[in-house]
């Protein structure tokens, strides 16, 4: 079983450095063989330089959208296994290696696994995280940061829908659990192990914006609207490239 480990970027220097280190790390030590893609979101920074600098394929995407970046690379990889990773967020072998095995075992057509943030969080952001662990728990629904799924099913199920300007992995989820009960696959969230993520959507907005985000998915065609979802596409209110706390993955504090 071959996987591609698909990264997608917008303006990342600051975070895609040691996010493509570990990630790098982790496939060399993991069982299977596997390929690195990071997707240039439309940066301006040297997103793409870092990029190829560390050895991975570097694919162009134009227009500013999560989905649309993960699908861009998506589309050139032909491995069996498709394997999402945020550029705020760092692999491990073990998880890796554990999230490939549940694939092989020809039991499971994709998951994702409980978050950790990569600092200490105060009392309403750190609520906020333990009710997505616990929803994506109860409802085995995974997170933006991590996920992975067999290829066959991705493209049979049309991968992440593009016109939606978020909530696009639990949408992805929701098509990939239907599509795994009729082949006889189950979806499975990695609850033993955790995958650190950074914790700076906690520092950009407030736990209601956060809050508000949860909820749209509740708000029929709410998703369909960049204007309802415009926290995770409004750069203003975010830290420029070079700062501390740069801009976020693709368009979105995402992942998750």
């Amino acid at each position: 079983m071959r996987f591609t480990l698909i990264i997608p970027a917008w303006n990342e220097e600051a975070f895609l450095p040691e996010t493509l280190e570990r990630a790098k790390s982790a496939i060399s030590a993991c069982s299977y063989h596997g390929n690195l893609v990071v997707v240039d979101n439309n940066s301006t920074d040297n997103t793409a330089a870092i990029a190829r600098a560390a050895g991975a394929t570097v694919v162009f995407e134009p227009i500013n959208q999560i989905a649309r970046a993960r699908n861009r690379g998506a589309s050139i990889a032909t491995d069996d296994v498709l394997v999402f990773l945020d550029a705020d967020t760092y692999l491990t072998e073990d998880l890796l290696q554990t999230s490939l095995d549940a694939l092989a075992s020809n039991q499971v057509v994709g998951g994702g696994v409980i978050l950790e943030l990569d600092q200490p969080a105060n009392g309403s952001a750190l609520r906020v995280l333990n009710l997505w662990n616990a929803v994506s728990k109860r409802f085995q629904l995974a997170a933006g940061s991590f996920i992975f799924c067999r290829r066959d099913a991705f493209e049979a199920i049309g991968g992440f829908d593009a016109k939606v300007y978020a909530g696009e992995e639990i949408l992805l989820t929701r098509k990939l659990k239907r599509w795994g009960k009729k082949h006889g696959y189950r979806f499975q969230i990695i609850s033993d192990k955790k995958i650190i993520t950074s914790a700076r959507k906690l520092q950009w907005y407030s736990t209601g914006q956060l809050l508000w985000q949860f909820m749209l998915i509740l708000i029929p065609g709410a998703l369909y609207s960049k204007r309802l979802c415009k926290t995770w596409y409004d750069s203003e209110t975010r830290p420029r490239t070079g700062d501390v706390d740069s801009d976020e993955t693709t368009t979105r504090p995402n992942s998750s």
